[in-house]
C-alpha cells in the first residue's frame, strides 16, 4: 500500500494518542465542588471566541458548553443546569453539589471553528472519585437478654462513601490489645447512596483486669484511614461512675463530629 503523507500521518498518531490516553483522576466530596480539568496549552494562542469547549458525562449528556467565548446554556443537560461553570484560571470545569450518582468518566472536548466546520484541537478523559467521610463509630451497649456472664456491644457509622475495609474492637488493657473482629452490616440509602455500617460483640466480663477500655474502629477506603470511637471503660476499673461519665460524653457529642484518625500502613 502507498505510504501516508507525513502530515497525515502525524495527524492521524496525534488522534491515537488522544484517543488512548490515561484519564486524570480527580476526587471531590459529597455535597462538595469537583473539578474536571481540560489542560490546553494552546501553543498558536487561538481566541475563546474561535473555539468550542464543551465537557460530556459518560451518556454523552452535556455538563457545560462555551461556543466561541460565551456559555451555551441550551446544551446542557437538566441535571447539570445551575451546577457547572468553566474556571478559566485553571482550565477546569467547576460541578458544584456533586453526588454519589456523579462519580465516573467525562470527556472535555476543544474545538476550533474554521471555513470548513469545526476542527478537534483537544480531548481529555478524567475519572471522578466521589467521597463522603464517615461519622465517629458510636459504641452502644445493649442490655444481655441471653442470660450470659458478659456485656454486649454494637457499634455504628453513618453517611460514608465508598463502603469501607473493615470494622472491628480493640481492647486495650495495662499489658495488651487485642483486636475482635466482626462481621459488617451494610446498608445504603436509596436516595444518597451512602452507607450505613455497624456490628456487634458479645465480650464476657474481664474478672481480675484493671483499667481496660474498648474502642470501635473503621478503617475507610481508598485511603486507609482509621477512626476512632471515644473509648468505652470496661473491666473493674469501670465503676458505675465512669460509665455514667461515658454516656454523658456521648450524649454531648456533636454528630459526625472526627474522630482520632491515622494512616493505616497496610
Amino acid at each position: 500500500p502507498p505510504h501516508l503523507p507525513p502530515l497525515i500521518f502525524l495527524y492521524l498518531l496525534f488522534i491515537y494518542i488522544l484517543l488512548n490516553a490515561a484519564p486524570l483522576k480527580s476526587q471531590a466530596y459529597f455535597n462538595k465542588t469537583a473539578y474536571l480539568p481540560c489542560p490546553f496549552a494552546n501553543p498558536q494562542n487561538i481566541s475563546r471566541s474561535e473555539l468550542v469547549i464543551f465537557w460530556q458525562d459518560q451518556e454523552k449528556l452535556v455538563l457545560y458548553e462555551l461556543y466561541l467565548g460565551k456559555e451555551k446554556l441550551d446544551s446542557v443537560d437538566a441535571k447539570y443546569l445551575h451546577r457547572t461553570s468553566f474556571d478559566e484560571e485553571n482550565s477546569a470545569l467547576q460541578l458544584d453539589n456533586v453526588q454519589i450518582k456523579d462519580q465516573g468518566s467525562y470527556d472535555c472536548f476543544i474545538q476550533r471553528k474554521t471555513p470548513r466546520g469545526l476542527v478537534l484541537l483537544h480531548k481529555i478523559d478524567s475519572e471522578l472519585l466521589v467521597l463522603a467521610n464517615f461519622s465517629e463509630p458510636e459504641i452502644l451497649q445493649v442490655s444481655n437478654s441471653t442470660g450470659n456472664s458478659g456485656i454486649n456491644l454494637t457499634c455504628s457509622s453513618t453517611q460514608g462513601y465508598p463502603k469501607p475495609m473493615k470494622m472491628y474492637f480493640w481492647l486495650k488493657t495495662q499489658n495488651s490489645t487485642t483486636e475482635y473482629d466482626s462481621v459488617m452490616q451494610i446498608s445504603q440509602d436509596n436516595v444518597t447512596e451512602l452507607y450505613t455500617v455497624s456490628i456487634s460483640l458479645s465480650l464476657p466480663f474481664l474478672d481480675g483486669v484493671n483499667n481496660a477500655t474498648i474502642f470501635c474502629v473503621l478503617k475507610t477506603q481508598p485511603m486507609k484511614i482509621l477512626i476512632f470511637s471515644q473509648p468505652l471503660p470496661i473491666g473493674k476499673a469501670a465503676s458505675q461512675g465512669d460509665l455514667f461519665r461515658f454516656m454523658l460524653t456521648i450524649c454531648k457529642r456533636k454528630k459526625k463530629k472526627p474522630g482520632l484518625s491515622y494512616e493505616g500502613d497496610e
